[in-house]
């Protein structure tokens, strides 16, 4: 169920952003002086590119470092009790 709702957010959101390509095609300056000259770009382009950099920004964000999902909530071994 988990993996149906995650497929169909993943849908919407690629169907936003080709809808944002098809009805935004002016182009817009964009200026970030400190790092780059000024650029102008179709909206739809900028737009992609910023939510490609999120998407990118949250995956290192949410990494787990390189742990598997399992190791952490392995149980630990019960030792026989002697007598």
């Amino acid at each position: 169920m988990k993996l149906l709702l995650k497929a169909t957010f993943a849908a919407l959101v690629l169907i936003v952003l080709v809808m944002i390509g098809m009805h935004n095609r002016d182009t817009v300056r964009f200026a970030l002086p400190p790092v780059l000259h000024p650029i102008k770009q179709p909206a739809a382009l900028m737009y992609a590119g910023f939510f490609a950099f999120g998407l990118l920004a949250g995956t290192v964000l949410n990494a787990r470092g390189g742990k598997k999902a399992g190791a952490a909530a392995a149980p630990k071994p019960v030792k026989p009790e002697k007598k």
